[in-house]
This record gives structure tokens, sequence and C-alpha cells, in this order.
């Protein structure tokens, strides 16, 4: 027995709709003319790649960042209009913002 056999012994009266199943969110982002800065830096002895200079809207970037994190299985933030990955992702995160069609420019060794 399944979880939606079990469900509809719980719930009898209930019936599914086509509207309850979710569809993926597309992230529509702001395209620019200056590149995105990919840098590398060390905290505290720990690395961490910085993400800066998106132009478009705060929300889009965030999430960009919640991309970055989910897909590389990371830990990050955003903080001001920065998106700040923790780890050395310098190669990996400029082929996916290439991929989204950005222009990339890497700083720092």
């Amino acid at each position: 027995m399944d979880l939606k056999d079990q469900l509809k012994n719980l719930f009898p009266e209930h019936t599914e709709s086509p509207s309850e199943s979710p569809e993926p969110k597309k992230t529509t982002l702001w395209m620019q003319d200056a590149p995105i800065i990919c840098k590398y830096e060390k905290r505290k002895g720990k690395p961490i790649t910085i993400i800066e200079g998106y132009t478009g809207a705060d929300d889009d970037f965030k999430a960009l960042a919640k991309d970055l994190k989910k897909r590389f299985s990371v830990g990050g933030s955003f903080k001001n209009d920065t998106i700040i990955i923790q780890g050395d992702f310098r190669d990996k995160i400029m082929a996916f913002l290439k991929e989204l069609g950005f222009n990339v420019k890497r700083v720092g060794g």
C-alpha cells in the first residue's frame, strides 16, 4: 500500500484537483552589460567564493543565491548585494552562470 492509498483511507472525502500539483518555478534573471565578478577569498582561514556586480532586482539575486547553494550542496548567504558561498567553487559557479547567459569575470588567483 503506497502513501496515496493510505491518505485515501484516512481522508475518504478528499478528491485530488489538478491545481494541487506544484509546477516548477522558472527563474527569470536580469541580463546586464557589465560582467558579474566571481572572486576567491579566505576568511578566518576558510575559503569562500564571492559573487558581486549584479545590477538587477535583489529578489532575483537572492533566487540565484538559493539556486547556487542548492545546485552545489553548499552553505552560503546573501548580504550587501553579494553572494557568499562556502568553499572554492569559482570554476563551477562560473560555468553555471555562463549557462544562464551571464558574462562572468574571474578575479584573484
